[in-house]
């Protein structure tokens, strides 16, 4: 499977660079509220538990390996859907302080498993993985020399696009300024706590 093997490769990366820079390496754990339809009104966020990997790169840049997980089960305990979410994101500090702000971006992986079941037998199962890039900003206050406490928001499955039409020409739908700004799917909140050594 492919995505063990990038996220064994990014870790080994990261223990790489955190040796050489001198910079802090944290572990940790969090929680996230995912919507993953913007255009569905009635879609109520779901919430994944997880933990992530955290490297500084320099003062102002670290690395995120993420990894979330939800598992829902229907009343007749028939079907299990699973997903998993993986992002590797490169966060950006303006700032350095108690409370730093900061700005991300990177690249996902979401997989969502159906098994159906009887009893505690897996019958069959289908696993289904998309790929899709997401941006946002959060900040981290310091608890300590080797504690952070983060949140954040993430827009997910970032478009560049802006649709096929050739019919763009116009800027009734929002003016110009929309054309250098990315649509995107879907959305989501994160909070965790992290231990730096």
């Amino acid at each position: 499977m492919r995505i063990p093997a990038i996220c064994g490769a990014v870790a080994v990366l990261l223990l790489t660079v955190t040796g050489t820079a001198q910079a802090q390496f944290g572990i940790g754990g969090r929680f996230a509220f995912i919507k993953a339809d913007a255009d569905d009104v009635d879609a109520d966020r779901q919430r994944f538990f997880g933990g992530q990997i955290r490297a500084g790169l320099s003062p102002r840049s670290a690395f995120e390996l993420s990894f979330d997980v939800r598992t829902d089960d229907d009343p007749t305990e028939t079907v299990r859907i699973r997903q998993y979410p993986i992002q590797a994101s490169l966060l950006l500090y303006p700032v350095r302080s108690v409370i730093s702000p900061y700005v991300l971006g990177g690249a996902g992986w979401y997989s969502t498993r159906v098994e159906l079941r009887a009893g505690s037998e897996t019958l069959s199962s289908e696993t289904t993985r998309e790929f899709g890039w997401h941006a946002g900003f959060g900040g981290e206050l310091k608890l300590g020399s080797h504690a952070g406490a983060h949140a954040d928001y993430r827009y997910t499955f970032l478009d560049w696009g802006g649709g096929d039409d050739d019919d763009d020409d116009e800027d009734d739908d929002g003016g110009i300024l929309t054309r250098f700004l990315p649509g995107f799917r879907g959305s989501m909140w994160t909070a965790g706590l992290t231990i730096y050594f």
